[in-house]
């Protein structure tokens, strides 16, 4: 399947896009997509900074951090404080914002009667990058509690494009079929999906901005461009700057006027001090990685899943979830507690809502038989990564097997056989030379899963503290850890 969609957008941009057939390029979006929890709002997405809660003695995110770091439950860091004194001075301008869009536009627009919204006072965001655990989304987290300002939204990045990419799909059936053959362009679906997503949120809030999806690549100018237009103020935090944003991806060059537009409306902040706090001076929460060669792990998980069950009023067997209209059976549930193999949840076409739907509805997770992987496992690899990202920002309780430890499961490799006849195929479809630059896609090198994978160990070593297991009790009372 992803031979035939990449090979039918040879040539693509923005608007061809909408010419595909819906469901194609759809699965295509969300097979490689990374999601967090959706809650019931209009935006489908989460917008609770759970791990923060205001304290009423502080005006501000700096006063909050500063009492953090006196308090001792945050240590002393020069590189974080300049953000958050960064982000004070943000909260400032945003405080009461509302966008003042003036829709009439010029006389070109009047005499052709196209509205489109024109904002006069939108403060400029903020775009803050930086390694792994260096703290980028406790700093947002701290910052959007204080942010004193009306619709504002805070989600997981690809949740969002996974909402984008559902609101596209419902306009797009509402459009008659006949529409094309009277129309000389295609329907473009993006300005209304703006405008209603600007009239629900005027500031966004977006942790681990990453762009590593062809189909979320080519609707991104057009939807921030409206976005932008429309009013609304992005804060974002990503492992990557904005440069460096969907690297040597494939048709990349219709995705650079996106970087240009997201620098024009958000300042660029790194946080680059070098510490991984994840990895630092957290009490281990018993043992819930098991490594195959070190242990019998498929008895410590099974002793696992009974102690989980033993007096749960559930009843051991599968249970059904709804992900879009279709099903999605887990094999061996009982209450909250879900027991999974790698093949089922890793294996399968599966994609970030399915993850998204299984954080909804487990408080823990258990993942046997993790494998090494390569980029003969390119596939399963990239659904792993988007199941870590997606359980990460859930909370839920993860307990695995594994074949290695964290840092030792993925690797480049070399391309199997059926792997490298593949891509060749792929190139000659593309017109792609073995001497030309755009070989060196990391569709074909894997960089783009070497550079996600090591977010995937940050996060796999700090979801087996205790710190992180208290966490989904206090999502779920809406209190916090760093009150």
């Amino acid at each position: 399947m992803a031979l035939f969609v990449i090979t039918c957008i040879k040539n693509i941009n923005a608007r061809a896009l909408w010419s595909l057939p819906t469901k194609t390029w759809l699965r295509s979006s969300t097979s490689l997509a990374t999601g967090t929890t959706v809650n019931n709002n209009n935006l489908g997405i989460s917008d609770s900074s759970f791990e923060i809660v205001k304290d009423e003695r502080f005006e501000t995110s700096l006063e909050h951090y500063d009492s953090m770091v006196k308090s001792g439950k945050l240590s002393e860091d020069k590189y974080q404080r300049t953000i958050v004194q960064h982000l004070n001075e943000l909260e400032s301008k945003v405080e009461g914002y509302r966008p003042n869009v003036n829709e009439s536009g010029s006389i070109f627009n009047k005499i052709f009667k196209r509205e489109v919204p024109i904002v006069h006072n939108a403060p400029k965001g903020l775009y803050l990058y930086g390694s792994v655990g260096t703290g980028k989304t406790m700093l947002m987290d701290i910052f959007y509690t204080y942010c004193a300002i009306g619709n504002k939204r805070r989600v997981h990045f690809h949740a969002f494009m996974s909402d984008v990419h559902k609101r596209i799909h419902k306009i797009m059936k509402t459009i008659p079929k006949e529409h094309d053959r009277k129309k000389k362009t295609r329907f473009d679906p993006i300005p209304p999906v703006a405008k209603t997503i600007a009239e629900e949120t005027w500031f966004l809030c977006f942790d681990e901005f990453q762009v590593t999806d062809i189909a979320d690549a080519m609707i991104l100018k057009g939807l921030f461009t409206e976005l932008f237009r429309n009013g609304v103020v992005v804060m974002a935090t990503s492992n990557r700057h904005p440069d460096d944003l969907y690297k040597n991806g494939l048709q990349r060059g219709n995705f650079v006027p996106f970087i240009k537009e997201l620098k024009d409306h958000c300042e660029v902040l790194s946080l680059d001090s070098g510490i991984d706090y994840r990895k630092l001076g957290m009490p281990a929460s018993g043992r819930t990685y098991f490594v195959k060669s070190q242990c019998n792990a498929n008895a410590e998980l099974d002793t696992f899943f009974q102690e989980q069950a033993h007096g749960l009023s559930g009843v051991i067997g599968p249970k059904e979830l709804n992900v879009w209209g279709r099903k999605l059976v887990i094999p061996v549930t009982c209450d909250k507690v879900a027991d999974c193999t790698f093949d089922e949840l890793c294996c399968q076409p599966l994609a970030a809502s399915d993850y998204i739907e299984i954080g909804k509805e487990f408080d823990t997770v258990i993942l046997r038989d993790v494998p090494k992987m390569d980029l003969s496992k390119r596939s399963e690899a990239r659904r792993f990564i988007t199941l870590v990202d997606t359980f990460y920002d859930s909370k839920v309780r993860f307990v695995c097997s594994a074949d290695a430890v964290p840092d030792e499961l993925f690797s480049a490799g070399e391309h199997s056989e059926d792997e490298q006849k593949d891509h060749m195929t792929l190139m000659a479809d593309l017109g792609i030379t073995k001497d030309d630059e755009r070989a060196k896609s990391s569709i074909f090198t894997g960089e783009e899963e070497l550079f996600a994978f090591d977010r995937t160990v940050s996060r796999l070593t700090e979801m087996q503290t205790q710190m992180y297991w208290e966490l989904r009790d206090l999502k779920k009372s809406g209190k916090s850890k760093h009150c």
